[in-house]
């Protein structure tokens, strides 16, 4: 006679390294939107000025006299577009148990996060502007160090998994995929933080 109590199989646990990482994620890209609805708001709410042509009327939100380097800018995206592809890598290659390529592109997805964060800092050099000179340089300031405090914590990340990987422990593949989504998102939160503050201005 069989056993018609059977135990029932068990159910995978969910994934704690992923839904830390998308809780993360997802407070980070809160935390960007939010701020960049209110760098929209400052920005509706400035008072109009007339062109130097007088033929329209301007908000007069940017200083007179600023030039935002668009080259550093443009390079920060193609910089962090770059981190996503060998993030991806870096995920690929441990699910193939491959330490040595996991480990390879993990360090260059935490150098190409240094590389962005340095751009950053160059752009802070290069437009001299004072925190406290006017709402548009506070909000500056506020959005964009925001966003550097976020790529400093996906560089930590990286350098994590990175002793991780080194280690031996290459066959986690969720934290490497979790590695690979938390710079997906830093990646877009940027997009949407560079066309606001540097395209749109």
């Amino acid at each position: 006679m069989t056993n018609v109590l059977a135990t029932p199989p068990r159910q995978a646990e969910p994934n704690q390294i992923r839904v830390a990482t998308a809780a993360a994620a997802s407070a980070a890209l809160m935390l960007m939107f939010g701020l960049l609805a209110t760098w929209l708001k400052f920005r509706d709410a400035a008072p109009l000025r007339a062109s130097t042509k007088g033929t329209k009327m301007l908000r007069d939100w940017l200083p007179a006299d600023l030039k935002i380097p668009e080259v550093a800018a443009n390079t920060m995206l193609v910089t962090l577009v770059m981190a996503c592809v060998i993030a991806q890598w870096a995920a690929y290659a441990a699910r193939r148990n491959d330490s040595a390529h996991a480990s390879l592109a993990l360090g260059i997805v935490a150098m190409l996060g240094v590389a962005a964060i340095n751009a950053q800092v160059a752009v802070y050099l290069q437009m001299e502007l004072v925190l406290r000179d006017g709402a548009y340089q506070t909000m500056f300031y506020t959005v964009t160090g925001s966003m550097l405090a976020l790529l400093a914590s996906g560089v930590v990340y990286s350098v994590v998994a990175l002793f991780r990987s080194l280690a031996g422990r290459v066959s986690d593949y969720h934290v490497m995929s979790a590695h690979a989504m938390y710079w997906y998102v830093l990646t877009a939160a940027f997009t949407a933080m560079w066309f606001v503050v540097y395209v749109q201005k």
